[in-house]
């Protein structure tokens, strides 16, 4: 067979639900692939790249599968970069492939010349061209196996078009089918570090866990339960650890840090004498700038599969390098061996409630019939329609903080991403297409700012055509309301930030997509309502507080 269809099958053999891509002179006899084998894998033609990448990751994130995505040469190559970069840095297992010109025309001014390789490298935990047909079946072999194995991430292929017409002997399609669900090798931790872990938890007074987003890419959220309620701890999260914990658990804290961090909690955490973190990368915004905690007195220890976050940020007192469900399960056998069949109960549930309380009776934008929408209030009218078993997308900017900070997942597991890697806007719009194939029979909600809707519009027209019931929520303020608030904080002076309003709700009609416009208050919940029990796609657009104006629950705009 030819080397297209080799990698056709493979995909198809890996278990590959769904690709997303766009095609490209050079995709051609991929394509051609597709359609002579017409395999148990759907294609998705999306209207740029980077789309496709964003789909794929917010697949990878909400199906626990591989995200695979696909985008030829050249222009292709660049665009597909962004969703790839989220995907590695954020730790999602993700294979890129890429078309490229046939090998021996390279160095000789051919259209779409780039190396692929070395602009991948940096965005990538590998990246491969197989310059010979033979190799083809090995190097995608080794691109599942490198995405999802110890520390996950993006990996990439770049399929020069000699390589796709090649041959490629039958006998060398074969694959690993454990590769397809990660993670698919999990490291165990080290005994030592383990029972260490465990006197030192035991031994502390006030101990404060944070869960990052490792604790859901494992898989762990049953084991990080069943710790919290032998401990009797707070659980705090950093925003893609949001459901690590159910955050209806008496023990929860919720959301962390400079974005979408509230004070009380924050409170916890400075009166710690012990933080645990999980699974979280100890970086600027879950730390708020590693002031969180600023007693350098507190006690540290980590968690994590990769050896390299371990320590890069807190002198430790312990370490352990091992995926989060093996490692919890190890601890968890440990502390309840010292603790004979009794529980710590470290601290009061009750305080955590009472905080969580006063705090939330401060905030009188929940309530406010102010002109335009307070984002407090658009949050809580929101809750009050969402399914319990929504799955949640929001973009950076104006959406995050406040559904960070304000809603409480009912729910253990992945049900609500914000890519936090490099703040990419227009992820959302894209990434409910991921999410909708990714779990299909979920609710699926985007949230995004007019800013990020600009960006990613084009693939209103992918939803349309493939008649996904997802909602869509424009967050209109006319501006690119995070940059606008920090140069407020920053002295006021306001330069490149605002733009001229759009009805976003006549730009989703005109592709075929129901849409109302919100103004008022009064008439959230009402068309928030027909928007969750609509059959096909909706879109909200709902004119909100410029951020710069709000009481967003930011600590620090610039991270």
């Amino acid at each position: 067979m030819k080397g297209s269809q080799s990698l056709v099958r493979m995909l198809e053999q890996m278990g590959v639900e769904v690709v997303f891509g766009l095609c490209g002179d050079t995709s051609l006899p991929l394509y051609e692939a597709f359609w002579e084998i017409n395999p148990d894998v759907k294609h998705i033609l999306t209207r740029d790249e980077r789309s496709a990448s964003f789909m794929a990751d917010a697949y990878a994130r909400f199906s626990g599968r591989v995200g695979v995505c696909e985008g030829p040469s050249g222009g292709g190559v660049t665009y597909i970069m962004p969703g790839v970069a989220e995907a590695n840095q954020s730790s999602v297992p993700l294979v890129s492939i890429t078309s490229d010109i046939d090998l021996r025309d390279r160095g000789r001014g051919t259209l779409t010349e780039l190396d692929q390789d070395a602009l991948f490298r940096p965005i990538t935990v590998w990246s491969k061209t197989p310059v010979e047909g033979r190799q083809l079946p090995g190097v995608v072999r080794e691109a599942f196996r490198q995405a999802n194995s110890g520390r996950l991430g993006a990996t990439h292929i770049c399929l020069p078009i000699n390589v796709q017409e090649a041959d490629v002997a039958d006998e060398d399609v074969y694959i690993n089918p454990n590769l397809a669900v990660y993670p698919a090798v999990r490291t165990a931790p080290e005994r030592g570090p383990v029972g260490r872990t465990a006197d030192l938890l035991l031994r502390s007074k006030n101990p404060v866990v944070v869960a990052g987003a490792g604790v859901i890419r494992s898989k762990a959220w049953p084991e990080l339960k069943q710790l919290a309620e032998l401990l009797g701890c707070p659980v705090a999260t950093s925003i893609s650890g949001k459901g690590a914990l159910a955050e209806i658990h008496p023990y929860s804290l919720g959301v962390i840090g400079s974005n979408g961090g509230l004070a009380y909690r924050h409170e916890f955490i400075k009166s710690a004498d012990l933080i645990f973190y999980i699974g979280c990368h100890t970086g600027s915004v879950t730390t708020s700038k590693w002031t969180l905690p600023a007693d350098r007195s507190i006690k540290v220890i980590q968690l994590d599969v990769d050896p390299n976050h371990i320590g890069i940020n807190f002198q430790l007192v312990e370490g352990i390098v091992a995926d989060a469900k093996l490692g919890l399960f190890a601890l968890i056998e440990e502390m309840a061996d010292r603790l004979g069949g009794g529980k710590a109960d470290k601290t009061d549930p009750e305080l955590i409630s009472r905080r969580r309380q006063t705090h939330m009776m401060a905030v009188e934008d929940f309530t406010s019939d102010g002109i335009p929408i307070r984002p407090e209030r658009f949050v809580t009218e929101l809750v009050n329609v969402l399914p319990v078993d929504a799955l949640v997308i929001t973009d950076p900017g104006t959406p995050t903080p406040y559904m960070a900070a304000y809603y409480r997942l009912p729910n253990a597991g992945r049900w609500f991403v914000a890519p936090r890697a490099h703040g990419a806007l227009g992820y959302s719009l894209p990434a409910v297409v991921g999410a909708h194939f990714a779990r299909a029979g979920h609710q699926v909600v985007g949230i995004m700012g007019d800013g990020s809707f600009a960006i990613s519009a084009g693939e209103l027209e992918t939803i349309a055509r493939l008649n996904i019931p997802v909602v869509l929520i424009v967050l209109t303020n006319s501006g690119f309301g995070w940059v606008k608030a920090g140069q407020k904080a920053a002295g006021g002076h306001y330069f490149g930030v605002d733009f001229s309003t759009t009805d976003h709700a006549k730009v989703a009609r005109a592709y075929g997509i129901k849409a109302e416009r919100v103004e008022n208050p009064a008439d959230l919940n009402s068309v928030l309502g027909r928007a969750m029990r609509s059959q096909g796609p909706f879109l909200v657009d709902v004119v909100v507080q410029p951020l710069e104006e709000a009481n967003a629950p930011v600590s620090k705009w610039v991270a």
